[in-house]
């Protein structure tokens, strides 16, 4: 049976005259299909307002998502993983230089007692899993293709909320709004929580790009002092490419052609991965970092890149924001008398602090350091590559984190027993 939905759905006069809903996602990306399929068991009512309908949401492109340890632990138990088609390389090995400063740090999984650091999906082949999964979930109303609007006057046990799809708007109400709709998202503006905003004034390209020599579970970062040159191995025998450039320079870079662009690529980041010979189509994406001063409001909780948008440097960002689908997930199902009370809001709120506070400062600190061109720092970069490289107990807390075990992490984050 499938889901309900705009084009089925399970009462439509409740739907068209304000149905109440315990959890209303706004939002149909990675984050808020993950928190609605974590939730499919808790017996509540969940719904999920989608901008798209037949056709994947944009987020789910040819990126390529580096699944922390932690995440693919997680996906597996929700019963996504195993609904790729595509394979998932393992990580294996993590090589880190900076462009112009000598040390580098290498860290090999085996080193740890693993088989690998996580493993490399392609964002759209994840997107497929997700909608497979969620085909699965009967339970859940599917709003789409619809828009969210705004939140209207509620009462002490509820958020009112405005939705507009082909047919006009409609109101909605629920126990507890998710705001899951990305960094600019309408529901975190509609509940006046203000957003720090940070531009690093980089642009990255992202392609599929093939080597001469194929992929042997390595993840290279190599840093630049417009942002970095990351390459991840796919499933595909090819690379997934992340290649940043100075922002006043993305328009010159974005019209060369694919013999100019693999010559700069072969410069920035030199010849350990061997030579690189095609590189398919490319997308262009600002590298910007987002925090928003608070993660509740009365009845409302803010979600994934809605909270906080990382600098894509260590690919941590999906990472970041399924634990918080699955931390907010727990909090619900221990409270499922009332999902959006105070107290399942301010055990979120205090689970999710350090995990946010330590990633998005490792991110940020990331790429400030490694892109800043004062002279004085590169033997000061040099020096800590150095050290980490040979520090077991440095190389321990970055393997940590890297793997998704920061802070309060989730239950289905854990490997099972």
């Amino acid at each position: 049976m499938p889901p309900a939905s705009i084009d089925t759905p399970r009462t439509a006069g409740d739907r068209l005259g304000g149905h109440r809903h315990d959890v209303l996602i706004v939002g149909g990306g990675l984050v808020g299909a993950s928190l609605a399929i974590a939730l499919h068991d808790s017996g509540l009512d969940v719904a999920q307002v989608e901008a798209a309908a037949g056709a994947l949401p944009p987020v789910f492109d040819q990126r390529n998502l580096s699944f922390a340890d932690a995440t693919v632990n997680a996906l597996t138990a929700l019963g996504v993983l195993g609904k790729l088609h595509a394979p998932a390389p393992p990580i294996r090995r993590i090589h880190v230089s900076r462009q112009g400063d000598f040390g580098r740090v290498v860290l090999e999984a085996r080193d740890y007692g693993r088989d690998a650091f996580g493993q490399v999906v392609v964002a759209r082949d994840f997107g497929q899993a997700l909608e497979a999964r969620l085909a699965e979930l009967p339970r859940l109303m599917r709003y789409r293709p619809a828009r969210f609007l705004g939140i209207e006057d509620g009462d002490a046990h509820g958020r009112r909320v405005r939705i507009v799809d082909d047919t006009g708007e409609h109101a909605l109400s629920a126990r507890l709004l998710v705001g899951a709709d990305g960094s600019g998202s309408a529901v975190r503006d509609a509940l006046g929580i203000d957003a720090r905003r940070h531009d690093y004034g980089q642009v990255l390209f992202v392609a599929r790009l093939r080597a001469a020599r194929a992929p042997d579970g390595s993840a290279w970062e190599r840093f630049g002092a417009h942002g970095p040159t990351a390459l991840l191995p796919r499933g595909d025998g090819h690379f997934g490419l992340v290649h940043g450039v100075d922002a006043a320079d993305a328009d010159a870079v974005a019209a060369l052609d694919d013999d100019g662009f693999l010559e700069r690529l072969q410069q920035a980041f030199g010849w350990r991965a061997g030579r690189f010979i095609a590189v398919g189509p490319r997308s262009r994406y600002p590298a910007i970092a987002l925090r928003a001063t608070a993660l509740t409001a009365a009845r409302a909780v803010l979600v994934g890149n809605a909270a906080q948008t990382l600098h894509p440097i260590g690919a941590q960002g999906f990472n970041l924001g399924l634990r918080d689908a699955l931390t907010l997930a727990e909090a619900i199902d221990a409270h499922r008398d009332d999902p959006g009370s105070a107290g399942v809001l301010a055990e979120y709120a205090r689970r999710r602090a350090e995990d946010h506070a330590r990633t998005f400062a490792f991110s940020d600190g990331l790429a400030r350091i490694t892109s800043d061109p004062s002279s004085a720092l590169g033997p000061l970069r040099s020096l800590g590559l150095f050290a980490i490289d040979r520090a077991p107990w440095l190389q321990a807390m970055l393997v940590g984190g890297a793997m998704g075990y920061r802070g309060d992490v989730p239950r289905l984050c854990r490997a099972p027993a």
